[in-house]
């Protein structure tokens, strides 16, 4: 009979498509995953992976026996945790997938408020693409996520976690910086540095300016970086100007390095949602942090400002 401990490796091996990185997930060496994948293949004679240099992809046979083991070790957690909550100890792993603003800045401080009630739950964040969020859910491989992304789907439900708004930062001797206001029709003449188009923050401002008749194609768009942080740490420079959460901007603006600008007419604010499967059941530490999380949304937004903005103001 194959132990849990194997069904795991096989799991994560077939979530990363990499033994070495399912390695690094699972505390062990390369070669001790290698040689639990094989110890099935053999005791069963089938082939789960076909390897292809560094990477493995998941056979016929291997597809097949991926969502049979989901259920196992779910089944198993669920077990697991309904023995410790007979003694009342809330424990266990918290798994939460979240895209890339929501897991540096919300998970940090919305966890560490959570473990102070409940000390023994062992939280992994895990940054992943908003689409892929989605998909995640859908197929149950995560219990819950934390995206910018309303899913209108009937099996996934979400609920308000944080209220972000988006700036537009310009470097502090900008011609902007002094009165922090300008027009929509004012960017077409900036430098503007740009995240991906599938991120948040890009779809929240686009969609923002599609009111006004501007498209991205109108921009003169002088740089495209996929981390937040480096686009602000682009404007410090006097590379351009950029639109970023003002989670991002935070310690920029405390710090004097960036200004922030109002653009007339213009709402750029958006929700963080929590989200998860409504045919997933969970263990007890995820159902506390759902509730947990709806029942601190005013704290967090206001524990969440203390935190970024708690820097030497430059004079």
């Amino acid at each position: 009979m194959i132990d849990l401990s194997t069904l795991r490796v096989f799991l994560v091996a077939a979530e990363e498509g990499n033994f070495s990185n399912a390695a690094k997930r699972l505390h062990l060496s390369q070669s001790a995953v290698s040689q639990n994948i094989q110890a099935i293949e053999k005791a069963y004679d089938v082939e789960l992976f076909i390897r292809k240099g560094r990477s493995v992809q998941l056979s016929e046979n291997g597809e097949a026996l991926l969502p049979v083991t989901r259920e196992v070790i779910r089944a198993a957690r669920l077990l697991e945790d309904n023995l410790k909550n007979i003694n009342d100890r809330v424990c266990g792993e918290l798994l939460i997938a979240c895209s890339t603003s929501a897991g540096k800045y919300l998970m940090p401080a919305l966890l560490s408020m959570f473990q102070v009630e409940y000390p023994a739950v062992h939280p992994r964040v895990r940054v992943v693409p908003r689409n892929s969020i989605y998909e995640q859910l859908l197929s149950l491989k995560i219990p819950m996520g934390v995206t910018s992304k309303l899913f209108e789907h009937r099996d996934i439900e979400c609920q308000p976690l944080f209220d972000d708004r988006i700036y537009v930062i310009v470097p502090f001797d900008h011609p902007w910086a002094e009165y922090g206001v300008a027009t929509p029709d004012d960017l077409l003449d900036q430098k503007v540095i740009m995240r991906e188009e599938i991120s948040g923050t890009c779809e929240t401002a686009m969609q923002a300016l599609k009111k006004y008749s501007i498209t991205p194609d109108m921009l003169n768009v002088t740089m495209e970086l996929g981390n937040p942080e480096a686009i602000e740490m682009a404007v410090e420079r006097g590379v351009g100007i950029a639109f970023v959460s003002e989670m991002v901007a935070a310690r920029g603006l405390a710090l004097g390095r960036v200004k922030k600008v109002k653009l007339q007419g213009v709402d750029l604010r958006r929700t963080v949602y929590i989200a998860r499967h409504v045919s997933n059941p969970f263990t007890r530490a995820q159902t506390l942090f759902w509730e947990f999380a709806k029942d601190q949304r005013e704290q967090l937004n206001s524990e969440i400002w203390k935190s970024l903005t708690n820097f030497e103001p430059v004079p």
